[in-house]
C-alpha cells in the first residue's frame, strides 16, 4: 500500500526511482510522483500509473543525482494530481512522501492554517510537511532536527521521506509502522518501501524500527531514534535475486507465482522435514517448544487470504495436536477486549510481515503477556521483528496483489507445526506421523501435476467469464480453500462470490441457486464426501450449474457434475494445498478473458500498511 522510493548518488536519480516505483507497482496505487533536485526542488505528479508520470516527464529536464518518488493509495482525498505526492511545504522550499494516516490532522491542519500556512491537497501528508516547516523555521533547527520534533507531535503511522531546497545533498527519511529500508551501495544510498527496487544496485540493507529516523548526507548514513539517541546501524545481506521479481516470461507475475508453487512448498518445508530419517524440526519453535505443549490455547491472527490460512491451521492443530484454537480477524480481534493470557500463543500469519492490523493485534496480545509467533515471506519485516519467534514460508517475493503461492506456503508452514505440535504432546501415532511426512514431500509432485490441468480450466473460465455470481461450497479441510477460491475470483475479475460450508447452503444460499448460477463444489474424498454428494445432488435439482474439484478415479460425482476437474489424491488433511490450485487458475483466467488488471487489481493494495 503506497510505495516509496528515494535515492542520493552517482547515478543520474530520476531513472532510479522510476524503475523504482515500477517494481513497487504491485503493491496497488493510483496516482505517481517524483521530486526531484535540479537546480531547484522540482516535483512532477501525475493521477493513474507510473507509465503516464514517465510520459509526463518526457522533454523535462530531469537531471540530477538526489531525488524521491511516491505511489499513492488514496486514504485522505480523492485520487487526482494534486494529491499524488510528493507535497510542497507552503514556501515551496521543502517536499514529502508519505506512506501511512495521521490521525491527529485536522486538529495539526486548523493551527497551520491559524500560524499562515496555505494548503492545495485535501491530505494529510501536506499537513506533515507544513509542520516540519513551521517548527524549522520558528526554532531555528536544521532539518533532520525539525523532522525529529515533528514526529513528537504526530499520531498514526508513517514512512515518510524529507528533501529541501537548501539542503541538496540530504534525504531524511523516518519511519513508524509503515516500513522503510536504507540500502547501501558503493557511494550511494537508496530508501524503499521494501528490497524489490534495490535489489538491482545493492544486497545490503539496513530496516529502519520505529521510531528511527535516518538522515543521509554527503555520503553519510545516521541513524537515531525520536529521542535523538545515536544507533549502530544493522546492515543485512538480501537473499533475493533480481530474477525473483521478473515475470519470467509469464504474462502476469501471478500467473508465474500459481506455477512456482511445487519449488516454493519445497522450499517452505526445506530443512524442516526429511521423512527418510523422521526428521521433523523447525527452529524457530525449538526454543519455544515446551510452552506449545502446555499451551491451552492458540489464538491464530491474520486477514485476507493469510486469514484462510489460519483456518486450515485450524483444523490441523486441533486434529494433531488437541489443542483449541481461535481464528480471528486481526482488524476487529484488536477492538473487541479479547480475553488473552499469559498461557495463550498467538500466531500471527502475514505474506508481508508489515500488516497494519495484524501488527496491531499481535502487540495487544503481546501486552497481555502471550507468547507471540509470526509466520511471514519477508526477512526483516515488522513482524519479524516484533514475534518472540517465528517462522519464514520461504516463497520468495510474491508480486501478483492476489497471493496463491503464499497461501500453500503458509499452509505448509502451518502443517509442519502442527505436526511438530502433536508429536511433542504425543497426540500423534509415530506410524501416522512418518505417513503424513511422506505424503508431504510428495505434495509438489502432486501440485505439479494439478498444473497440467491449466488448459482445461482455461476453457471452463470461457464458459463463466460472464457470470455475475459464484458460489464456492466445501467441507471440512476444503471450506477455508472454498472462502479462497470466492476471495481470488472477487479480488481479480470482480466477480461477486461467496464461499459456504456445504451443510450450510440449505440455511440461506440455496435461495440464490438457479440455471445461471455457477456453483464451485470442492468435492475430494475425505471424510465428508458422501455428504458432499448429497449437496451436489441439491444444486443439480435446482438447475445449478456445478463446477466440481474431485479426486481423480472418482466416478460418483463426474456423473452429476456439469464440468469436472480431477486433481490427485492425498491424505485429507493436506488437501488444501492440492484443492487451491484449480481455483487459482480459475479466477486467474477468468478474470483475463474480462480484460481485468491481474496484477494489480483496482482498489487493492498488496501490503495494507494502514488501518
Amino acid at each position: 500500500m503506497c510505495g516509496i522510493v528515494a535515492y542520493v548518488g552517482h547515478r543520474e536519480a530520476c531513472p532510479v526511482i522510476i524503475k523504482g516505483l515500477k517494481r513497487l507497482e504491485y503493491r496497488g496505487y493510483d496516482s505517481a510522483g517524483v521530486a526531484l533536485m535540479n537546480g531547484s526542488l522540482n516535483i512532477y505528479k501525475k493521477k493513474g500509473k507510473v507509465a503516464e508520470l514517465e510520459a509526463a516527464l518526457m522533454g523535462i529536464d530531469t537531471h540530477g543525482h538526489i531525488g524521491m518518488g511516491h505511489t499513492r493509495w488514496a486514504t485522505h482525498g480523492e485520487p487526482n494530481d494534486i494529491n499524488a505526492h510528493p507535497h510542497y511545504s507552503t514556501s515551496g522550499n521543502i517536499a514529502i512522501i508519505h506512506n501511512g494516516i495521521i490521525e491527529n490532522y485536522a486538529a495539526l491542519k486548523q493551527l497551520l492554517i491559524e500560524k499562515g500556512h496555505t494548503f492545495k491537497s485535501d491530505t494529510d501528508s501536506e499537513v506533515f510537511i507544513n509542520l516540519i516547516e513551521d517548527i524549522r523555521t520558528n526554532s531555528h533547527c536544521t532539518l533532520p532536527e525539525a523532522v525529529r520534533l515533528a514526529l513528537h507531535e504526530v499520531v498514526g503511522a508513517y514512512a515518510i521521506v524529507v528533501l529541501a531546497q537548501d539542503s541538496p545533498n540530504q534525504l531524511v527519511a523516518a519511519r513508524k509502522g509503515s516500513p522503510l529500508v536504507v540500502g547501501i551501495g558503493e557511494g550511494e544510498f537508496f530508501l524503499a518501501s521494501d528490497a524489490t527496487p534495490i535489489i538491482e544496485y545493492t544486497n545490503e540493507v539496513v530496516y529502519l524500527n520505529d521510531y528511527e529516523l535516518a538522515v543521509i548526507n554527503n555520503g553519510e548514513l545516521d541513524i537515531r531514534t525520536k529521542e535523538d539517541v545515536k544507533q549502530t546501524p544493522y546492515v543485512q545481506r538480501l537473499e533475493m535475486a533480481l530474477e525473483s521479481i521478473e515475470k519470467g516470461g509469464y504474462e502476469h507475475f501471478m500467473l508465474k507465482e500459481i506455477f512456482e508453487q511445487p519449488r516454493s512448498i519445497l522450499d517452505s518445508m526445506r530443512g524442516r522435514m526429511i521423512a527418510e530419517s523422521d526428521h521433523l524440526m523447525m527452529g524457530g519453535i525449538r526454543e519455544y517448544e515446551n510452552k506449545f505443549v502446555k499451551a491451552k490455547r492458540i489464538i491464530i491472527v491474520a486477514c485476507g487470504t493469510s486469514w484462510h490460512a489460519g483456518l486450515v491451521a485450524e483444523y490441523l492443530i486441533e486434529d494433531f495436536a488437541r489443542i483449541p484454537v481461535e481464528v480471528e480477524y486481526a482488524s476487529e480481534f484488536r477492538y473487541r477486549n479479547p480475553i488473552i493470557t499469559e498461557k495463550d500463543i498467538v500466531i500471527a500469519i502475514s505474506q508481508s510481515g508489515e500488516t497494519a492490523d495484524t501488527l496491531a493485534a499481535l502487540e495487544l496480545a503481546k501486552s497481555k503477556g502471550a507468547t507471540i509467533f509470526g509466520i511471514c515471506n519477508v526477512v526483516g519485516s515488522s513482524i519479524a521483528r516484533a514475534t518472540d519467534a517465528g517462522a519464514y514460508t520461504h516463497a520468495g517475493p510474491e508480486i501478483g496483489v492476489a497471493s496463491t503461492k503464499a497461501f500453500t506456503a503458509q499452509v505448509t508452514v502451518l502443517t509442519l507445526i502442527a505436526m511438530i505440535i502433536g508429536s511433542k504432546r504425543g497426540m500423534i501415532e509415530t506410524s501416522k506421523l512418518h505417513q503424513l511426512m511422506v505424503e508431504l514431500e510428495s505434495i509438489p509432485t502432486k501440485v505439479e501435476i494439478a498444473l497440467q490441468l491449466n488448459d482445461q480450466i482455461m476453457e471452463i473460465s470461457e464458459v463463466f467469464k460472464d457470470a455475475t455470481n459464484f458460489l464456492y461450497l466445501g467441507r471440512g479441510y476444503n471450506f477455508p480453500v472454498a472462502l479462497e477460491g470466492a476471495l481470488k475470483l472477487k479480488e481479480i475479475s470482480y466477480i461477486h462470490a461467496e464461499g459456504y460450508p456445504a451443510a450450510e447452503m440449505k440455511h440461506g444460499p440455496i435461495a440464490l441457486i438457479d440455471e445461471h448460477m455457477p456453483v464451485v463444489v470442492i468435492a475430494t474424498k475425505d471424510s465428508s464426501y458422501e455428504k458432499i454428494v448429497s449437496n451436489v445432488q441439491e444444486v443439480k435439482a435446482r438447475k445449478g450449474k456445478v463446477i466440481a474439484v474431485v479426486t481423480e478415479g472418482d466416478t460418483t460425482i463426474p456423473s452429476m457434475a456439469d464440468y469436472v476437474i480431477e486433481i490427485p489424491e492425498t491424505s485429507e488433511p493436506l488437501m488444501p494445498l492440492l484443492s487451491v490450485i484449480p481455483l487459482q487458475l480459475l479466477s486467474y483466467h477468468i478474470a483475463v478473458m474480462r480484460g481485468c488488471n491481474v496484477d494489480q487489481p483496482r482498489n487493492l493494495a498488496k501490503s495494507v500498511t494502514v488501518e
